[in-house]
């Protein structure tokens, strides 16, 4: 193989893991939110699901993509809301709550889907208006003719994404400025530490709780309407395929910190490109891995991580626990 098509491969990995880390991304920051105000998001793939069939839906039946994206988050707002009721107003607990939210999409958009469309839960492809198309940045086929290797990067990699691409990548330095240079996110992250305190000191815990699984919400619909109008042109059943528990393992590996999920999602989006792009490896011409288990990597790595091979990481220290005010 030649130092081109070596490239090539290079570049077209890149591409591709950028493409495959956006919902992990979008997701694991929904969860960095929740978590950090003490409010474990299992129901992060529910979200994902019902998020992604609202929003194929609607663009589908307006051809307003827009439109699908607006009606993606509605969807997993309102899953936000039943999760907080369920947990923070009547403290309940968080992990089962969120497990019921995860059967409740399962179960909602196949029954919806196929009552809706007649398709066996999914729905129709999506015609060119009702799903977003890449955008080419400025200056993207000049530098691919007159700058070796950066030019190729740049119109290759960096550009000719689709718009929530852009926007999840924004996201990233947005959330690290939210909760680590303003009032909103220094109170956010005590009441996921210390809500005694933050409740003595005036600040109502209930009120930050709400807040961060309502931007979970956001994220996830976000998460959703990318999948069914970006990374696909419709709703699949399950079209989620596990990626909200990937990225709460993503979130353990980061710690809980926004340019660390970056890294991490990057890395579980790397391992999914391997598996679409290389399915068969040849090792040295004296074996081949074969295609099951390069499919696999990403849960491998989700299972070692939530083992705990990856170094402690130490979760919000309220994170779990209902808050009772004292009388």
């Amino acid at each position: 193989m030649d130092i081109a098509q070596s490239f090539l491969q290079f570049i077209v990995t890149l591409d591709m893991t950028i493409r495959l880390s956006v919902v992990l991304l979008l997701a694991c920051l929904a969860g960095l939110y929740s978590e950090r105000a003490g409010i474990f998001d299992i129901g992060l793939e529910g979200k994902l699901l019902i998020s992604a069939f609202f929003s194929a839906a609607v663009s589908y039946e307006t051809g307003n993509v827009w439109l699908g994206v607006l009606a993606g988050i509605a969807a997993s707002m309102l899953f936000s809301l039943i999760h907080g009721i369920t947990s923070i107003t009547y403290r309940g607990n968080q992990l089962i709550a969120g497990v019921a939210l995860n059967f409740l999409a399962s179960g909602l958009t196949v029954v919806i889907g196929h009552a809706w469309f007649k398709k066996g839960g999914q729905t129709p492809a999506l015609p060119n208006g009702a799903r977003f198309h890449e955008i080419t940045l400025p200056f993207a086929e000049a530098m691919r003719e007159n700058v070796p290797f950066l030019g190729t990067l740049y119109a290759d990699v960096i550009s000719g994404h689709k718009p929530l691409v852009y926007i999840t990548f924004l996201l990233v330095p947005l959330t690290w400025w939210i909760l680590f240079r303003t009032r909103f996110g220094l109170r956010l992250r005590a009441v996921g530490e210390n809500p005694a305190s933050v409740d003595t000191a005036g600040v109502s815990v209930i009120k930050y709780r709400y807040a961060a699984v309502f931007i979970a919400g956001v994220l996830c619909g976000l998460g959703g309407a990318y999948l069914a109008t970006s990374q696909a042109a419709g709703f699949g059943r399950e079209m989620s395929a596990g990626r909200g528990y990937i990225a709460l393992a993503a979130l353990i590996f980061a710690k809980w910190r926004p340019w660390y999920a970056l890294m991490a999602c990057l890395l579980f989006g790397l391992l999914e490109a391997i598996s679409n792009l290389y399915p068969n490896i040849n090792v040295f011409d004296l074996f081949e891995i074969p295609v099951q288990f390069t499919q696999a990597l990403p849960y491998i790595l989700t299972v070692v991580i939530l083992a705990g091979f990856v170094g402690k990481a130490v979760p919000p220290r309220a994170g779990g626990e209902p808050y009772v005010k004292e009388r």
